[in-house]
């Protein structure tokens, strides 16, 4: 799929070990064309880490994309209602996303953005990134996968975290 022209949700969720790695996905999207419509979970948007501060990815990817984070559950509602989206990719993922997902628990700005894009039949992307995606996240994921609009990025082990953040829409 050629990106080019297309607008693409790019939702970063909690696993904040994969944000050094997501981010340059972001860049390169918005230098083959796309616009990108950023949005982060409540987590994602404010919490510290060791792994960075939650304020400099937030101007990070501002500057990259443009545009505002989107980080309430208000602002990501209309996602869908004003067709904002014809893609969304979350990424990272985390698996309480994930979980959340699959019982369409709608309680994060990241979840509204996924449930409100839905609502125009269109693709979501999910990179997977949970230390315990063979465990008890398997039940989620196996849900998500036996649904409609849901692709799914191959993961594998990457230190600490199963994650792997080389997207392609090729499938799509």
């Amino acid at each position: 799929m050629d990106v080019k022209g297309k607008k693409i949700g790019y939702v970063l969720t909690g696993s904040f070990c994969t944000f050094r790695k997501t981010i340059p996905k972001i860049k390169e999207l918005t230098e083959m064309g796309a616009e990108i419509v950023p949005v982060m979970s409540f987590h994602s948007y404010t919490l510290d880490t060791k792994f960075g501060k939650a304020q400099e990815f937030i101007d990070e990817i501002e500057e990259i994309t443009g545009k505002e984070i989107i980080h309430t559950i208000q602002d990501a509602e209309p996602i869908g209602p004003k067709k904002l989206t014809d893609i969304m990719v979350i990424a990272p993922c985390s698996g309480n996303t994930i979980s959340k997902l699959a019982y369409d628990i709608i309680d994060t700005p990241a979840t509204m953005a996924a449930k409100s894009h839905l609502r125009n039949n269109l693709p979501i992307v999910i990179a997977i990134s949970t230390n315990n995606g063979l465990g008890a996240n398997a039940e989620s994921i196996g849900r998500l996968l036996n649904r409609r609009n849901y692709y799914f990025v191959p993961f594998t082990h990457v230190g600490m975290c199963y994650t792997q953040i080389n997207i392609s829409f090729q499938n799509i």
